[in-house]
């Protein structure tokens, strides 16, 4: 049986593709690629590559068998789906940040500028605290710096565009990695197959580290 998998292309891309190399796949179409957004060369493995907001998307309605993605888009679009393996790569993580005047403890309600409003309102709930989220889809490093908000919600690898905007992290809230994540009712169809990939990933993925 074909498997059908979305991958978020562009960095989780080029991180996941020596991985499924590395697990006996023909991934030298998708490395060589022009503009090609499918490749059915191999019979048993085709892919579409999509941009991570929408690996869900495809992934609930059944066009695809597996989708791999940030365990972001995960948590932020919330899934019915079953999340299989945790690959290790695209690590970074979930932080708070501001510029350095920013008290977390100020009693005001904060504005919080994000991409991911669903992500910073778990965070303050837990936190006790109500807050307004203004969801901004391009930089969030400006909404500090230009007082249109308090502080951001962001993912951040190694903290590099923070600093150079003289940003300050105040609270990590959770790590991120890419996944792999699978329809349930591929599982049910496809299950031999799903499992020896799964399998063959697993023992080709790299050791987790600590950020």
């Amino acid at each position: 049986m074909t498997l059908t998998i979305a991958l978020t292309k562009g960095r989780t891309e080029t991180q996941v593709l020596p991985l499924l190399a590395a697990a006996g796949i023909h991934c030298e179409a998708i490395q060589a690629k022009s503009r090609r957004l499918i490749f059915a060369d191999d019979p048993s493995f085709h892919f579409i590559l999509v941009k991570a907001p929408d690996v869900l998307t495809y992934l609930n309605h059944g066009t695809v068998d597996i989708g791999i993605v940030g365990s972001d888009i995960l948590a932020e679009q919330g899934h019915r789906q079953f999340d299989m393996l945790d690959l290790n790569t695209g690590r970074c993580r979930f932080i708070l940040a501001s510029t350095a005047d920013f008290d977390p403890k100020q009693t005001k309600r904060k504005l919080i500028a994000t991409k991911y409003p669903h992500i910073a309102q778990q965070y303050f709930q837990k936190q006790g605290e109500d807050v307004e989220i203004i969801k901004i889809e391009g930089s969030v490093e400006l909404a500090p710096l230009t007082g249109m908000a308090d502080a951001i919600v962001d993912i951040t690898e190694t903290g590099t565009t923070l600093r150079e905007n003289h940003l300050k992290v105040f609270a990590e809230l959770a790590s991120v990695s890419t996944h792999l994540v699978v329809n349930r009712l591929a599982l049910k169809q496809k299950r031999t197959e799903i499992y020896q990939l799964t399998q063959s990933l697993q023992k080709v993925r790299p050791q987790e580290a600590s950020l």
